[in-house]
This record gives structure tokens, sequence and C-alpha cells, in this order.
């Protein structure tokens, strides 16, 4: 029997966030994750592909005190009397936070809330779309793949993980897209490598005109170097911690290039957490890191001191300049500058903190002629 992941559907303008006290009706493990339904009132009727919802941990009296964040795999609105609205997660329990919320068992309740985020925009015409999920990344995926094939489009599905146990929907890919390529590290199952390096053929092949991916920041930032190089638009939706979900701990801020040309800090949780990836500032979000780059709205512009730091004559160059490691001599041609460059905070001078802006962020742009009705989220 084939396993369906409806997208629902609302009327234009309805949006919505629900707070609910969510039920565990089904828990199973798959692979190295473990697949949990919810019954919650509301809000699957709401939810949108590439969207996510908050659940509480730990219970009453525990000392975990943020929402864990999770995808919707799939949204059930309740279509009969006596039906219940259902929700599944896929969660891969790593750390106390998500042990606590997979141990849960049927007739358990969490408070969850959500949908939260916006998601994934739709095209409006009937285009060629490749989806790439790296781990459990792939579950917000399947929902997605439906919407797309009932507007028409052709889809294909690219599932890659490092090792079998933590591939997530092979046994089921086939029925949500034209076309499945799997990957892992180790070449326990499908292609040995990346998800990156079968993609050009993929996008070559089908004539992908978006590609849409969900997993971790590195395949993120390679899927979306992959979709540039081959003229085709990617909309990537970020793994970033996400403590409260709904845009005020400012915990999940990344720089992102506006329509204006201008970089700012926005929030993953509420701007996000879909992205277009020419618009995400990987110099300064690659290799697990994220900073404030610069020339981000709101970034900080260091002052040289005006007055003389006391004792600074004696203080050791080293402590005053910032010069670059080297076994070259100065003044030579491959080595440092005979005067280095001041550090204005080599002497003591006060750090700045930033306060990045979030008013007025950019939209998030959809793919070319989509279908702004799927813009909605918060």
């Amino acid at each position: 029997m084939t396993e369906s992941v409806p997208a629902p559907t609302r009327e234009r303008g309805e949006s919505g966030v629900r707070q609910v006290q969510a039920r565990v009706v089904a828990t199973r493990r798959e692979g190295a994750y473990q697949y949990m339904t919810f019954a919650a009132s509301g809000v699957p009727g709401l939810a949108r592909p590439g969207q996510f919802v908050a659940l509480t941990v730990g219970g009453d009296t525990s000392s975990l005190l943020l929402r864990r964040s999770f995808s919707i795999h799939a949204a059930s609105p309740a279509s009969e009397e006596g039906e219940e609205d259902i929700l599944d997660l896929v969660i891969a329990p790593h750390a106390p936070g998500t042990e606590w919320i997979t141990s849960r068992e049927v007739g358990d309740v969490v408070d969850l809330v959500g949908p939260l985020g916006r998601p994934f925009p739709i095209p409006r015409e009937k285009v060629s779309c490749v989806l790439v999920g790296g781990g459990y990344g792939s579950a917000a995926l399947f929902m997605l793949a439906m919407a797309l094939r009932d507007r028409g489009c052709h889809v294909e599905l690219v599932l890659g993980a490092a090792t079998t146990d933590k591939l997530f929907g092979t046994y089921k890919a086939d029925r949500y897209a034209d076309a499945v390529t799997i990957t892992t590290d180790d070449g326990s199952e499908g292609t040995k490598g990346w998800v990156s390096d079968v993609l050009p053929e993929v996008i070559e092949r089908s004539q992908a005109a978006v590609v849409y991916a969900c997993g971790p920041m590195a395949m993120l930032e390679s899927v979306g170097r992959v979709a540039a190089e081959a003229g085709a638009v990617s909309q990537l939706a970020v793994e970033e911690a996400m403590a409260c979900g709904v845009g005020v701990c400012m915990t999940c801020v990344m720089p992102v290039v506006g329509n204006d040309g201008l970089t700012r800090m926005v929030r993953s949780c509420v701007e996000g957490p879909v992205f277009r990836g020419d618009r995400l500032r990987w110099d300064a979000i690659s290799g697990g890191r994220c900073v404030v780059p610069d020339d981000a709205v709101g970034a900080p512009v260091p002052q040289i001191p005006s007055t003389p730091v006391p004792g600074a004559e004696e203080a050791d160059l080293a402590a005053q300049t910032r010069t670059a490691p080297t076994d070259l001599p100065q003044g030579s041609p491959d080595g440092p500058p005979e005067t280095a460059v001041p550090d204005p905070y080599a002497a003591g001078t006060p750090g700045e903190t930033w306060a990045g802006e979030v008013t007025g962020a950019p939209e998030v742009d959809a793919t070319p002629g989509a279908d702004t009705t799927t813009k909605g989220g918060r």
C-alpha cells in the first residue's frame, strides 16, 4: 500500500501558528532515526513543505529550557469527523534533548509550536526539479516532492548520507519522484561519494530549473555551487540551531544578501529556513562557523584609538601589530611590510558588541515565476 504525504491546502491569505499539546500516536526506529507521529490539532492544515515545529523537552522540572526544532516530514489534516490531525517528524537522537523526545511512548504528550518558518517556494510553471537531501534532512523533501508533482513538475530525488543507516526514506523514494539517486560516503549503498559528486549529472540529465536541498551546511554550500554552475536556481533549507523558533533569541542569524545588494543578518527561523543559495554569504558561514561580514548592515566599524595608550611605547611590538607568521625577512619581496598595520584591539581597546538589524530584512526570492501563495510563514 502506497504511503501518502499529503500537501495540505488552505485559502489565500490564511496563515497562523498554533501551540498545542501534541500526543504521540506512533513511534518506530528507522535506521539511525526515530520516526514519530503526533496528533497535533490544527497544525497539519497550516503546514507547508519546508516548515518546522518546535517541541519542549525534558518535562516540567527539567533544566532543558530551550525547545528543539524539527522539519515537518508529513502533515495530514483530518478529513472526516472523528479523525485526528496528524504530524510526522524524523528525529536523530544525538543529545539529551533529542534523546528525551525520542524516548516518548505512545500516549505521551509534548508541547508543540508550529508550523514555523518560510516554506519552499513552488514554481508556477511545470519545470524540472531536483531535490537533494542529506541524512535526516531528506525528511523535509517528501512533502515538497508531492507538492511539486501535484503542480505537474518533473521531480528527481538525490539522497545521501555517510552510511546506509543514516539514509532516510530510500525505501519509499520512488513513490515520490520520477528518478532516485542514492549516495553514501562509504559506498555501503548507492554510489560511493557525496551528493555533490552526482548532482551535476542529475541536473544535466533532468534539465532541472530548480534545485531544492535540506541537510548539513557543508552539503548545502556544495549543492548551491553546483546548481549555480549549471544555471539552476537553488532553494536551500538551512540546518541552524533554532533555540526559540520565533525570532526572539537571535541564535540562528546568518548573513543573507537582499534584493538591494546589501547583506543583513537575518533569522533562520523567521526569514528562513529556506534561502536562495546564491544569496547566502558562504564566505562567512562555511567551515562550521558563522561570522558577521564587515560589510553587513549593522556590523561594527572598528576605530583606531585617537589617544595614545599608556605604556604602548614599551609594549612588545607583537602585541601592538597584526602580522602574519612567516619565515621570510621583513622588506623582502614576499615578506611582511616594513611597517605593520596597527591592531585597534591589541592595546586593550574595548571590543564592540554587534546589534544586528532585522527590521526591513529582505524578502527571500522565490524561484522564477514562483507562486507567491506559498510564501506564507509567520
